[in-house]
């Protein structure tokens, strides 16, 4: 790799980390230093990175101090030419670790286009804790009071006022004549549509390619977990598991869908215990992660006595105690698709409202049991 792709690599990776909150207790970025001995890079190489957010106005250095990330309100002030700015409002950006690298890629668009991206009124006030429905509608109406051109917003799940919340949010950027581009979900509940702009991956698709597989390695009989007030895209998935199965001549257990904590010991007592299941399609990594945590202490083994699999393919999935299988999810694809969505929304108001859907990637571990007999052979 090239020292101008490699640079790159750098501005993006510390992009994302600070839109997810990394470096906010104190604001203070690594050294110089210590990024040449992260990314293994010259330190010319991490200069040109640190001077690329330095322009964009993302971080100031301080002499004898070090690099910190600069506050809007100080960008507010700054004397560099005004240019025009995106809002990105993601309530669970720092629970969900999938919207992460989505956000990193969307905040390098950004720069690459000339747009600033705005995204949390205060960044220390919500790294530790999820954001609330009230700080994601004071950080809406700085949107609307700074005119932002266009947003990006993934909308709220698994809180009881989330879906009103997220009709108000999506109301007053339509009121002040602001597009909006939805990311992964609908504001709606499935199977309805609202009037916005989607980019999403193939949720359906995605799910059918878990469940077929777990069917092609001998599996009767499976299961769904999600949490309580999840968003419409677990409908969506539930629905392609379904599917395979139908279509692979079975029968959909009753009851197919388990909602609860997982890890809750009773919760998954409750399905872990049956010994008609064979197999586990959880909403997504997280849940999968939590759910083999609580399955190893109550001494059911994955996969020897149920085989797991979850959905996005996020950065831990491979390094759990039993790695997991799971569906990947095109970040970058999906970040590209949906900026260039909203600069489409922002020239042509008037375009119907759009899906666009992205197709996934099946990626096979160990969870699923795909290698138990390889083992059994050795």
């Amino acid at each position: 790799m090239n020292a101008s792709l490699k640079h790159r690599v750098i501005s993006r990776q510390l992009t994302t980390e600070i839109i997810a909150g990394k470096y906010s207790k104190t604001a203070r970025l690594p050294s110089e230093a210590q990024l040449v001995k992260r990314f293994g890079v010259s330190r010319p190489t991490v200069g040109r990175a640190m001077r690329e957010l330095q322009e964009q106005g993302l971080i100031e250095r301080r002499a004898g101090s070090g690099t910190y990330i600069r506050e809007e309100r100080d960008r507010a002030h700054s004397t560099r030419p005004a240019i025009p700015q995106i809002g990105l409002l993601v309530p669970s950006l720092f629970h969900t670790q999938i919207f992460e690298p989505i956000c990193g890629e969307l905040a390098s668009l950004a720069r690459s286009h000339d747009y600033g991206l705005w995204w949390v009124p205060n960044v220390s006030s919500v790294s530790e804790t999820r954001m609330t429905t009230a700080e994601a509608e004071n950080l809406c109406g700085q949107f609307i009071e700074r005119g932002v051109m266009g947003v990006f917003f993934v909308s709220f799940e698994h809180q009881i006022d989330g879906q009103v919340t997220n009709q108000r949010i999506t109301e007053r950027l339509k009121q002040a004549g602001i597009p909006v581009v939805l990311l992964d979900r609908d504001i709606a509940v499935f199977p309805h549509r609202s009037e916005f702009d989607i980019v999403t991956v193939d949720n359906v698709a995605g799910s059918y390619m878990l469940a077929d597989h777990l069917i092609k390695l001998g599996v009767k009989r499976m299961i769904y977990v999600k949490r309580p007030l999840t968003a419409p895209t677990v409908d969506a998935r539930i629905t392609g598991a379904q599917k395979a199965i139908l279509e692979n001549g079975l029968e959909i257990g009753q009851p197919f869908v388990y909602s609860g904590d997982p890890t809750d010991v009773k919760f998954v007592r409750t399905f872990a215990q049956n010994q008609g299941v064979e197999a586990i399609l959880c909403t997504n990594d997280h849940v999968a992660a939590e759910l083999l945590q609580t399955l190893t202490r109550i001494g059911v083994q994955v996969p020897k006595d149920l085989r797991l699999v979850g959905f996005d393919n996020v950065r831990f999935a491979s390094l759990l105690s039993i790695p997991l299988t799971t569906v990947e999810q095109p970040v970058r694809d999906i970040a590209v698709t949906a900026f260039s969505a909203l600069r489409e929304r922002m020239a042509n108001p008037s375009l119907p409202p759009r899906t666009l859907v992205l197709p996934p990637r099946l990626v096979v571990r160990e969870s699923c049991g795909a290698y138990l007999n390889r083992r059994s052979n050795k």
